[in-house]
C-alpha cells in the first residue's frame, strides 16, 4: 500500500516523548538528546520520501492534471450522524507534504543546535555538562514535533483542533522551561491565555460551521447537502469561517492579539526557532489555506477583511521592530510582520484560478521561504547570546571579527528576509506584492512601503551586532572575549543559509496552486516587470538608510532623531502601548466590572446560600434533639396528644 508507513511519521516522535518523558532522568543527558535528534533524522527523511512519493513518483492524476488528495488512514472516533463524525487519520495535499518538509527540516535543526545550545560552559567556552531538564527539553521538542505534525495531516477541521490545541500546551510547556523565572511563567500563562481565548472563537466556529454543513470536511463539494439551499447559508459561513479565522489570528499572532508572541522569547532560543518562528506560528496561515476554496466560494468579502488586518499587522509590527533593543525581540516582531504577510497574501485571492489566485500560491512559497531564513536568523541569535550572555545589542558590537561564521550567516539570512535578488525572499516576497498590486494599487504600495521598512530593521539589527561599538574592546581586561560558536551549532546555521539562498528557485507554482494546475513564477524567470523592481528599490532604500545610520561607527543620527521625536520613539520602543492597553483592559474593565463583582456574588449569594442550607440544617437538628430523649412516657404522651388532634381534624372536616 502507497504510504503504508506514514502512521510513523506521528507515531515516532510520540513515543520518542513518552521514552524520554519517563525514562529520560534515568539516562544520560547526551544519550536522551540522541534518542530525539535520530527519530527527528529519520522523519525528516520520511518526510523527503514522502515528497518525493507524492510529487514525483505518483505525480499528477492523468485525467484531471491534479495532485491528489491521498487519505492515507481515517477511522471513525465518535459517531453522531452519518454526516457528522469525528475522524482520525492522515491527509496528504500538496500543502500538506511541503508542511511535513518545513516542520521536520526545522525541527532537525533545531535538535542538532540544542545540544551545543543547552551546554553549560566554562569561561573559555567549553561544554563541561548540559542544564537541568535537558531530557524534559528534548522530550518537549518531540510532542510538540507530533503535534504539529498531525495539525497539517488532519483529514478534518475537527482533528485539526485537536492538535491544534496540543500545539498549544507545548508551546506553554517550552516557553515555560526555565520555570524558576519569573518572567518565563508569566510569559508562558500570557501565551497560553491569550491563545486560548483566540482558540474558543475557532471551536464555536468549527460547532456553527458543522451544524450547518453536517460535516468537519475542508471540501463541502463532496458532501450530498448543497450549502446554497441552507437557510442563512448568506452569513453563517462568513461568520464561521472568520470565527475560525480569530484562532488562526491568536496563533499566528495577529493584531492585536499579537501580544504574546514578544514575551514569548523568554524560552529557550531553540525553541524560538522552532515553534515561534518557523511551525507554530504559521499554523493561522495553513487554517486559512486549508479552507481556502470555501473561504473563495461562501465569503470572498470576509476574506479580503482578513488582508486588511494582517496588512496593518504588518506595518505595525514592522515599526516596533525599528527600535528594539533585546535582538529576540526584534525578530519577533519580524516575524509577526512576515506571517501577515503570508494572510494578507491569502486575503487578496479572488478567485480560483488566473490573477485572482497568485496570492494563494505565494503565500504557502512565503511560508516555505520565511520559515528557512527565520530559523536561521534565532539560531544565529542564540549563538550570539550563548557567547555574550545577554539579549541586548548594547552588549555586542564587533562581532564579526570573532564570529565569522555566525556573522555570514546572519548576513545571509538578513539578506534573504529584505527581499534582496538571489535569495530566496526575494522571490516570494515579491510573489504577495505582485498579487497585492492585482488586488489593489493602494494596497501594494502599503507592502511595498513594510517591505523596504523589512530591509532597514533587519539591517540596522546585522550592523549593530556584528560591525558597531564592541562591548568587549571597550574594556578587554575585565571582560570576555568573544568566540565562534563550536560545529554542534554553526553546522545547521550553514545548512539553512544554504537552503535560504537556494529555496527561491523552487518551482513552487508547479506543486502548489489553488486551483491544482502549475503556475509560472515570472520572477524566476528574469522577467523583472515593475512591481520586481519596485519592491526591489523599497529594498535598496532601506538597506541605504540603515548603512547611513548604523553601518559608521559612533554616528549621532540615530540619537538625534530619537531626541528629535522622544514620544514617537518611546511609543514604538514600548510597543505601542498595546500591552498596557490590554492590562488595563484585563485588570480595570474585565477583572474591576465583572470577575470582581461575579467574585462578590459566589462568595456572598451562591456561598451564603449553601452556608445558610448547612446552618438551617444543624440548627433544625438541635431543635428536635430533645425529642429524642428515649423516655417512654414522653413519647407516650406525643403519641396521645398527636393522636386526639389528628381525630378533632378528621371530625371536623367531616
Amino acid at each position: 500500500m502507497e504510504y503504508s508507513y506514514s502512521f510513523l511519521i506521528l507515531l515516532l516522535p510520540f513515543l520518542s516523548f513518552l521514552v524520554l518523558g519517563l525514562l529520560g532522568m534515568k539516562m544520560k543527558k547526551p544519550v536522551a538528546g540522541l534518542i530525539g535528534t535520530t527519530v527527528l533524522g529519520v522523519l525528516w527523511c520520511m518526510s523527503l520520501y514522502t515528497a518525493y512519493e507524492y510529487f514525483f513518483a505518483m505525480g499528477r492524476d492523468a485525467a484531471t492534471g491534479l495532485y491528489p488528495t491521498v487519505t492515507v488512514f481515517n477511522f471513525t472516533w465518535l459517531k453522531f450522524t452519518d454526516l457528522l463524525t469525528f475522524n482520525i487519520g492522515f491527509r496528504l495535499t500538496p500543502i500538506s507534504v511541503m508542511m511535513l518538509i518545513v516542520i521536520t527540516t526545522v525541527s532537525f535543526m533545531v535538535h542538532i543546535y540544542s545540544f551545543g545550545y543547552m551546554a553549560e560552559r566554562d569561561e573559555n567556552y567549553k561544554a563541561v555538562g548540559y542544564e537541568k531538564g535537558f531530557q524534559r527539553f528534548y522530550a518537549f521538542l518531540s510532542l510538540f514535533t507530533m503535534s504539529m505534525l498531525g495539525l497539517v495531516v488532519a483529514t478534518n477541521i475537527f482533528q485539526m483542533y485537536l492538535f491544534w490545541e496540543l500545539v498549544g500546551v507545548c508551546s506553554y510547556l517550552l516557553i515555560g522551561f526555565y520555570y524558576p523565572k519569573h518572567a518565563a511563567v508569566h510569559a508562558s500563562k500570557k501565551a497560553f491565555i491569550v491563545t486560548r481565548f483566540a482558540d474558543l472563537f475557532f471551536l464555536i466556529g468549527i460547532l456553527f460551521y458543522s451544524f450547518y454543513t453536517g460535516t468537519f470536511n475542508y471540501d463541502l463539494t463532496a458532501d450530498p447537502k448543497l450549502i446554497t439551499e441552507l437557510p442563512g447559508a448568506a452569513w453563517v459561513l462568513p461568520a464561521s469561517l472568520f470565527l475560525m479565522f480569530i484562532g488562526g489570528a491568536g496563533k499566528s499572532a495577529m493584531f492585536p492579539l499579537h501580544i504574546w508572541l514578544p514575551d514569548a522569547m523568554e524560552g529557550p532560543t531553540p525553541v524560538s526557532a522552532l515553534i515561534h518562528a518557523a511551525t507554530m506560528v504559521v499554523a493561522g496561515v495553513y487554517q486559512v489555506a486549508s479552507l481556502m476554496p470555501i473561504w473563495v466560494a461562501y465569503a470572498p468579502n470576509t476574506l479580503h477583511i482578513v488582508a486588511y488586518i494582517a496588512a496593518f499587522t504588518a506595518f505595525y509590527a514592522a515599526a516596533v521592530a525599528c527600535c528594539q533593543r533585546d535582538i529576540k525581540r526584534g525578530l519577533a516582531f519580524s516575524t509577526i510582520s512576515q506571517i501577515a504577510y503570508m494572510l494578507v497574501a491569502l486575503g487578496v485571492v479572488t478567485s480560483m484560478s488566473g490573477e485572482g489566485s497568485v496570492g494563494y500560491m505565494a503565500s504557502m512559497f512565503h511560508l516555505f521561504t520565511h520559515a528557512m531564513f527565520k530559523a536561521l536568523l534565532f539560531l544565529c541569535s542564540g549563538a550570539i547570546i550563548v557567547i555574550i550572555g545577554s539579549n541586548f545589542k548594547e552588549y555586542m558590537g564587533g562581532l564579526h571579527k570573532y564570529m565569522p561564521i555566525t556573522n555570514i550567516c546572519f548576513l545571509i539570512g538578513t539578506i534573504a528576509i529584505s527581499g534582496f535578488w538571489p535569495l530566496a525572499g526575494f522571490f516570494s516576497k515579491d510573489e504577495i506584492v505582485d498579487a497585492c498590486f492585482h488586488f489593489s494599487p493602494y494596497l501594494g504600495w502599503f507592502m511595498t512601503l513594510v517591505s523596504g521598512m523589512t530591509a532597514f530593521y533587519m539591517f540596522r539589527l546585522y550592523y549593530v551586532i556584528f560591525w558597531g561599538d564592541s562591548y568587549y574592546e571597550q574594556d578587554p581586561g575585565h571582560r570576555r572575549k568573544p568566540a565562534e560558536v563550536p560545529f554542534v551549532m554553526w553546522g545547521p546555521l550553514v545548512f539553512l543559509s544554504l537552503i535560504s539562498i537556494v529555496a527561491g528557485w523552487i518551482p513552487m507554482g508547479h506543486f502548489i496552486s489553488l486551483n491544482g494546475h502549475p503556475e509560472e513564477i515570472a520572477l524566476q524567470h528574469f522577467q523583472f516587470g515593475s512591481t520586481a523592481w519596485i519592491s526591489l528599490c523599497a529594498a535598496t532604500i532601506g538597506f541605504a538608510l540603515a548603512t547611513y545610520m548604523y553601518a559608521p561607527k559612533h554616528n549621532p543620527l540615530p540619537d538625534k532623531l530619537a531626541a528629535a521625536m522622544p514620544r514617537l520613539h518611546k511609543a514604538a520602543l514600548n510597543r505601542f502601548y498595546i500591552d498596557d492597553a490590554w492590562q488595563f483592559f484585563t485588570h480595570k474593565i474585565v477583572f474591576g466590572c465583572f470577575s470582581i463583582p461575579i467574585a462578590w456574588f459566589d462568595r456572598h449569594v451562591i456561598d451564603g446560600m449553601f452556608n445558610f442550607s448547612a446552618w438551617a440544617t444543624q440548627e433544625g437538628g438541635e431543635a428536635i434533639r430533645p425529642w429524642q430523649s428515649g423516655d417512654v412516657r414522653q413519647y407516650a404522651v406525643w403519641f396521645i396528644t398527636g393522636s386526639v388532634a389528628l381525630t378533632l381534624i378528621l371530625i371536623c372536616i367531616l
